[in-house]
């Protein structure tokens, strides 16, 4: 078994994590993934009110004794979202873990640590992991660049990005981006992280409520098939690469054009309906990382889970230290 600062601290079997993902993040999923022994994350503002959100957790328990948290994402929206609604929800419902994300979390980092939660902050930058440090957060999870979603506009790898955080933060770090192997997982740990978030890997699985057409996606995706959209707008996106993120990429080349030109392409609401929902791929945009590349079929949970830590655990026991001179 596999012992860091991440399992001991956060009460959790293996050092892999499951962050909140929009639109996938549900009960059937993260049941598994905690029912496997990793930890994983409800994604809050998957669930259209705060109400659906306590549901949701209820479903959630009906299928695993096991811990698992709850993501809360914030971010700047057209409608407001109720935050605080949210928030409370969470805290009666004694969830142990939060991973926050987006904006700055301050206020919702004081009210999880005052109802004895711990948080969990992504960040994609060394001078964000110092913030979200100051701000009391218990664990940092660092966002390289090959990461699904938002990686910032340092354009930091994780190769790079995962030790400078663990050399300057006090705290365990999670390595995310580029993370799908039980080799993935040791070279992680190499660089000063205590755990790994895996995204993409955990979208083609049998518990992953979206259409079998995106897992087998994700299986035939190569490492070039992502794409970066809104950086025109300095809001960069790594999504999976199709006739809509080509179309938005193209529109971004254009002079003079604004994210109004390109907001229905954009929509999260016609992905998570067209592509997640109805397995129409080019018909909105989807969320993958690079390392779709390493992902070669689609298992359960339990499996992905278990074979990524004996493969850690051959690799640390038996392969490198095959490699020192005797």
């Amino acid at each position: 078994m596999l012992r860091t600062r991440f399992t001991e601290e956060f009460g959790i079997e293996h050092p892999i994590v499951c962050g909140g993902m929009t639109g996938v993040g549900t009960a059937e999923l993260i049941a598994a993934v905690a029912e496997a022994g990793a930890l994983g994350f409800l994604s809050a503002l998957t669930q259209p009110t705060p109400a659906a959100l306590d549901e949701e957790i209820r479903r959630t328990r009906t299928r695993t004794a096991r811990p698992f948290g709850v993501n809360l994402t914030i971010l700047p929206t057209v409608n407001p979202v109720p935050y605080a609604e949210y928030r409370q929800v969470i805290i009666d419902n004694r969830i142990p873990i939060v991973e926050t994300a987006g904006a700055n979390p301050a206020e919702h980092v004081r009210a999880f640590k005052d109802a004895g939660i711990k948080v969990v902050h992504k960040a994609v930058a060394v001078r964000h992991s110092l913030s979200a440090q100051r701000l009391g957060v218990d664990a940092i999870s660092v966002d390289g660049f090959e990461c699904a979603g938002h990686p910032g506009e340092d354009d930091i790898p994780s190769m790079v990005l995962v030790p400078a955080v663990s050399a300057q933060v006090g705290l365990p770090t999670i390595a995310s981006g580029g993370f799908a192997t039980g080799a993935g997982l040791v070279a992680a740990l190499a660089l000063g992280a205590s755990a790994v978030n895996m995204g993409t890997r955990f979208v083609a699985t049998d518990e992953a409520q979206v259409h079998d057409n995106v897992k087998q996606q994700i299986v035939a995706n190569t490492e070039r098939d992502t794409a970066l959209v809104f950086r025109k707008f300095r809001n960069t996106a790594r999504v999976a690469r199709n006739a809509v993120s080509d179309e938005i990429r193209e529109i971004e080349r254009q002079p003079g054009s604004t994210f109004d030109d390109i907001a229905d392409l954009a929509s999260g609401a016609r992905g998570r309906e067209s592509v997640l929902g109805k397995g129409l791929m080019d018909d909105g945009l989807w969320w993958a990382g690079q390392s779709q590349a390493l992902v070669h079929d689609i298992r359960p949970c339990r499996e992905v889970v278990d074979t990524i830590v004996a493969e850690a655990e051959d690799l640390l026991g038996t392969s490198l230290p095959a490699l020192l001179a005797r």
